[in-house]
């Protein structure tokens, strides 16, 4: 299951990035259960009564400016826009109706996209009747909310969220296991998944994925059927080099959803980098199997301890992610291709396994004797059994009594101890704490 895409839009000071941070930060309105999340970004997955969507933050629109910054925004937004599944257009109360919003709504227009009008800065229920105004838009009834202070986000996440479906499964895919091949533009995904085509033996016609520029092109693998969706390929040219990223960003997104595996793609001369980073966060926040994939290796002056020495550094970057296997190739001279198929079609199967209870409580629970939880606060904490609940993803659950007490730290340590005993190379897991 794909999470709708909403994009919130409009000019510039209209608190746009409020709105943002007010839907990701409200307690009621999201829970990562990853930790570590990078925060610097202008995406988050938000959640309201059990509905899942990402939401994407824009620059100030500004149509017709010729300042280069302000046409980066409006490309931003353009780009946003035409990827969404939903928009809010975002408005002032009180500077009121502007021709700028008035261009603005021309654009939605031709998008055909839904669009839900909302007039910021209504902090109080005087300031109600300012909404009226934007009736003139043309684009149904403006829903007045005060995004500083919280007031009415309530309200309208109900309107925002009323055609979403609720969180359930994701779609199974018809046949195979579907790989996503992300990666920062100009890493060498097309390069990737053409060296992987032409390399395999039996090569199923591609078929066009749901998504517009995406091919899924669909290889065997010692008779595992993968689907390898490349997300490189602008829809168009962009005018301006830093929305590319942007753009990509999107892409990545989509793609990550649709898929079983991922596999992120670096460029070896240049390492890890924070926008690489980014991805991997936002594979294991949507609980994907993930692999690194080192392309442009053939470049690399190196000896024999060189792949140790970049693996090790990697996973030092990666830190609480330092479980995702590395691997090393070159997709111009095909160096070892073959081996980001057999990973990805051994991280899937690492995703679907299943620890027999009385396996998992004889090996855990002698790790929990060693080393306790500590209580932050006064009650002592006593974990008494564990139960692999669910696989892709792989979620288990300590029974306790006292699971609010326990701390981050000793979560992280479980998961540590779940993946020296039983493996889960490259899968997230999911770590919850039930009251017995």
């Amino acid at each position: 299951m794909s999470f709708p895409l909403v994009a919130i839009v409009g000019r510039p000071n209209v608190g746009k990035s409020t709105l943002f941070n007010r839907i990701l930060g409200g307690r009621d309105a999201i829970v990562h259960e990853t930790p570590g999340v990078t925060r610097d970004r202008n995406y988050g997955d938000a959640e309201w009564a059990g509905k899942r969507f990402t939401l994407i933050d824009t620059g100030g629109f500004v149509p017709r400016s010729e300042d280069i910054f302000e046409k980066a925004i409006r490309e931003q937004s353009g780009i946003a826009i035409s990827e969404s599944d939903a928009v809010i257009f975002l408005l002032d109360a009180g500077e009121g109706l502007t021709l700028l919003d008035e261009e603005i709504a021309q654009e939605l227009r031709k998008s055909q996209k839904p669009v839900h009008v909302v007039v910021n800065k209504i902090d109080s229920a005087a300031l109600e009747d300012r909404r009226l105004e934007f009736y003139k838009l043309g684009l149904g009834e403006p829903h007045g909310l005060g995004a500083l202070g919280g007031r009415g986000i309530g309200d309208f996440l109900d309107v925002l969220t009323a055609s979403f479906r609720k969180n359930g499964k994701r779609a199974k895919s018809e046949a195979g296991i579907r790989v996503a091949v992300v990666g920062r533009p100009n890493v060498g995904k097309s390069s990737l998944v053409n060296a992987l085509i032409g390399k395999a033996r039996h090569l199923v016609t591609p078929v066009p994925g749901t998504t517009r520029d995406s091919i899924d092109s669909a290889v065997m693998y010692e008779e595992n059927l993968l689907l390898l969706v490349d997300t490189a390929g602008l829809r168009k040219p962009s005018r301006i080099e830093e929305n590319v990223e942007f753009y990509s960003t999107l892409r990545t997104i989509r793609s990550i959803d649709r898929c079983d595996v991922v596999a992120v793609v670096l460029d070896a001369q240049q390492g890890l980098e924070k926008q690489d980073m980014r991805i991997v966060e936002t594979a294991m926040e949507r609980h994907r199997p993930t692999l690194l994939v080192v392309n442009k290796w053939d470049l690399v002056e190196k000896d024999s301890h060189t792949s140790t020495a970049y693996e090790k550094a990697i996973l030092h970057k990666l830190g609480i992610y330092d479980f995702l296997p590395v691997v090393f190739i070159s997709a111009k001279t095909h160096q070892r291709v073959n081996k980001v198929l057999q990973t990805t079609v051994a991280l899937h199967l690492e995703g679907k396994k299943r620890i027999a209870t009385s396996r998992l409580n004889k090996t855990i629970m002698a790790e929990i004797d060693r080393n306790p939880p500590k209580s932050s606060g006064s009650r002592e904490i006593r974990i008494k059994y564990a139960a692999q609940v669910k696989s892709s993803p792989p979620t288990f659950s300590f029974f306790c009594n006292e699971p609010s007490l326990v701390q981050e730290s000793y979560r992280r340590y479980l998961d540590n101890q779940l993946r020296e005993h039983f493996g889960f190379s490259g899968v997230p897991l999911t770590i919850v704490f039930r009251k017995k």
